[in-house]
């Protein structure tokens, strides 16, 4: 769950191919052309940088031009990038190897001058991000309610069985980059009660806390960084069947802390987290890494310099899993990160109140849709996200804001693709402990090839731009004798070093409506209940939408739907000055 700025992944809206919705994209996508039209900063080249913002709906005031801001400032070189920096005057706040920046305040005249080195490629502005979500509060009540333990999760994707054969993420590493993890005894205790948070990162503050001793220290102040771990890792037990709550119940954790107690953190803090985690990687043993924020995205994806960092942790061997965000159901809402091609994007389903019956299973209406603007097909799988119970103590921030669903001052239920994209965390990490070999690549194909399709009379119920490959199943994945890569032909070491970047197969035709190319579709985005979840439906051979071809200039994104004629995607896109839309952790949604 989230707020604007970079969004915690929890939200709820509605809609469908209708032409309302159509004019939303249409002005989206004029909004994406308008900014990338301006003048940007010229680039060195390497790894190209753009500055996110991530405000929750907050204005930006003019800057007067004596006055410190925050900026990213990118070149070639983080240590030349440094040196320039202070020699105009600037103050060097963050060294941001991961993508050769380093974040700044800067003077309007030190920027300027700034602008003119050799050391410099560009400077981008260092938006704040914000975790935090507002709901309303007219349900209020006296006291929570008593809980009642939710293990219907793991059953759903066949976790439950795993469990039982031994496989429940023992020797494996989950990092969580949130907002800290407040140490509930579901998640700082495995199922035999040894701790298992290895370390807390906080990147605010760019230290390592050892251990919880003193009041300052980097817990989990918020909740919403507490809820995802709850779901991916929680080690409580029903006591009525034995049952955990979470996917993986003995995985090891690594807490990044990058946002504060009200939600909110910086661009800056986000990347310099991401960059500990690949930094520490092979220290902690980190394989997997849950990411449930989300922002829009204002560039192609390879330009974002959060994508650039997230793209780094890929190719370094980590399992990156993010949230599809909650700007839902219009097409083309998936945010950043989750419009990475690389990485696995999860949107989320709901059991409709109903755990026992699959009939009234279903999307939820804030579930972000694709394709991405290059044309991939988003998210690649969705799981669970609707009305996830998980820890949360009751002084937490968003259990003082949305006490109605506060349970018995430990437990809280909330809704989002935050909550999926932590699901999806736990399956990864389970089939890491099956099959510890697998490379990333290999990880998201088998929990694509092994997912299960919402099917009506035989053919799909919801488009493959909203469901993806279709609902996790983590069983079938670590029991498939399937074989494969995911992300053909695509080089990620090219997309980094800015020699070639990707385009998807997605297409619209001239009435509006998406396709893949080579493959049929003509359902749209029918929202429906009465379906089965079956994984007997066979999409394509090998997933080929999630393969990728060369950008170029002449690329045709649609077949008459001219939205590209006249600008050069390939020449990059300008983060200006006037730059403030939101970038946030997830909306809050209301319960699905």
């Amino acid at each position: 769950m989230s707020a604007p700025g970079v969004q915690n992944e929890t939200t709820t809206n509605q809609g469908g191919d209708t032409p309302q919705g159509e004019r939303v994209v249409n002005e989206r996508r004029q909004h994406v052309l308008k900014e990338s039209s301006r003048a940007f900063i010229p680039m060195l080249g390497v790894v190209p940088l753009l500055a996110v913002m991530i405000a929750l709906g907050v204005t930006q005031s003019v800057e007067v031009a004596t006055s410190a801001t925050h900026w990213i400032v990118q070149g070639s070189d983080v240590s030349a990038v440094a040196d320039a920096v202070e020699a105009v005057g600037g103050k060097v706040t963050h060294r941001l190897g991961i993508i050769q920046a380093v974040g700044a305040q800067l003077t309007g005249p030190q920027r300027a001058v700034l602008q003119g080195s050799v050391a410099v490629g560009r400077i981008s502005e260092d938006r704040t991000l914000a975790t935090a979500a507002k709901g309303d509060n007219d349900n209020r009540r006296d006291e929570p309610s008593p809980v009642v333990y939710d293990v219907s999760c793991p059953p759903l994707l066949g976790a439950d069985r795993l469990h039982a054969e031994g496989l429940t993420g023992d020797g494996v590493t989950l990092a969580i980059l949130d907002t800290g993890i407040h140490r509930h005894a579901a998640t700082r205790q495995n199922r035999s009660g040894q701790g298992r948070i290895l370390i807390e990162y906080d990147a605010i503050r760019d230290e390592v806390v050892p251990d919880r001793t003193g009041r300052d220290r980097p817990i989990d102040l918020s909740g919403h960084g507490g809820h995802v771990a709850g779901i991916a890792a929680g080690s409580v037990l029903d006591p009525e069947s034995g049952a955990s709550m979470g996917l993986a119940p003995d995985v090891d954790l690594v807490s990044i802390k990058a946002f504060n107690a009200s939600g909110n953190g910086s661009y800056a803090n986000v990347i310099r987290g991401l960059d500990w985690v690949v930094s520490n990687r092979d220290r902690y043993g980190i394989r997997v890494l849950n990411l449930s924020f989300s922002g829009p995205p204002r560039s192609l994806y390879w330009d974002d310099p959060l994508n650039q960092a997230v793209m780094q942790a890929w190719r370094a061997g980590i399992v990156v899993v993010a949230s599809a965000g909650n700007g839902g159901p219009e097409p083309m809402t998936v945010g950043v990160p989750g419009n990475v091609p690389y990485i696995i994007t999860v949107g989320a389903m709901t059991d409709s109140y109903t755990p026992l019956d699959p009939t009234d299973d279903r999307l939820t209406y804030f579930s972000a849709a694709g394709p991405t603007a290059e044309g991939f097909v988003k998210p690649d799988v969705i799981a669970p996200g609707g009305h996830m119970l998980s820890v949360m103590d009751e002084e937490l921030t968003i259990a003082v804001e949305h006490p109605e669903f506060h349970h018995s001052r430990h437990y809280f239920t909330m809704s989002g693709t935050s909550q999926a994209a932590a699901v999806v965390s736990g399956a990864a990490a389970l089939l890491l402990q099956a099959e510890p070999a697998l490379s990333p690549d290999e990880v998201k194909y088998r929990l694509m090839a092994t997912a299960r399709v919402a099917i009506r009379e035989g053919r799909p119920v919801f488009s493959v731009f909203q469901q993806g490959a279709g609902l996790v199943d983590a069983y079938d994945a670590v029991h498939s004798v399937t074989e494969g890569s995911a992300n053909q032909g695509l080089d990620i070491e090219d997309d980094l070093a800015g020699v070639e970047h990707y385009a998807g197969r997605a297409r619209q035709a001239e009435d509006g409506t998406y396709y893949i190319e080579g493959f049929a579709w003509t359902d749209g985005f029918a929202w429906t209940d009465g379906f089965a979840w079956t994984d007997g439906f066979a999409w394509t051979d090998g997933f080929a939408w999630t393969d990728g071809f060369a950008w170029t200039d002449g690329f045709a994104w649609t077949d008459g739907f001219a939205w590209t004629d006249g600008f050069a995607w390939t020449d990059g896109f300008a983060w200006t000055d006037a730059l403030a839309e939101p970038v946030a952790i997830n909306t809050w949604v209301e319960q699905e």
